[in-house]
């Protein structure tokens, strides 16, 4: 089989990545997968190549139609709006960036990982290896500290104030 493949290849890779290209920016992956398909089927298929062109065909439409829709999504998530509503609430975002640089590692965790990753308490916690309540209060500290530094709210969620 090897020897077969081998020449499979040399007679028709060329011809498969061509044919791929039409639908896809990576032929040489769809024409790899496509062969390592054949080769893991337990039985070839009767007309090789025939069934080596169909593969190579849907297998470059799928990845086309993938990188159209990633495409797209990166399009859009570039483009949305941020998430300050009012400009009198916006901050530098390099005063942001130097402020959240200040804080602990374990701080800036809690803040990035809840406000950027939208993670709940209970998330954080089993990320850290902390309790839920330890996420949140390294979490309200650094929103704390960040107050501090920017002198400006943070309309998330604003820290509770510790009674």
């Amino acid at each position: 089989m090897p020897r077969r493949l081998a020449d499979l290849l040399a007679e028709h890779g060329p011809a498969l990545v061509l044919y791929a290209r039409a639908w896809c920016d990576c032929p040489e992956d769809v024409v790899q997968d496509a062969l390592v398909e054949m080769v893991s089927r337990s039985r070839p298929p009767d007309h090789v190549v025939a069934w080596l062109f169909r593969v190579v065909r849907n297998g470059a439409i799928s990845a086309g139609r993938s990188a159209r829709r990633r495409q797209q999504r990166e399009q859009s998530c570039a483009a949305r709006e941020t998430w300050f509503d009012d400009a009198a609430t916006a901050i530098d975002a390099a005063a942001a960036t130097e402020a959240l640089e200040t804080l602990s590692p374990e701080l800036r965790e809690a803040v990035v990982a809840r406000i950027w990753g939208q993670l709940t308490f209970d998330e954080i916690a089993k990320l850290t290896d902390t309790s839920s309540s330890t996420a949140q209060r390294r979490y309200e500290q650094g929103l704390r500290h960040l107050y501090t530094r920017l002198e400006k709210p943070c309309t998330t969620n604003p820290p509770s104030t510790p009674s």
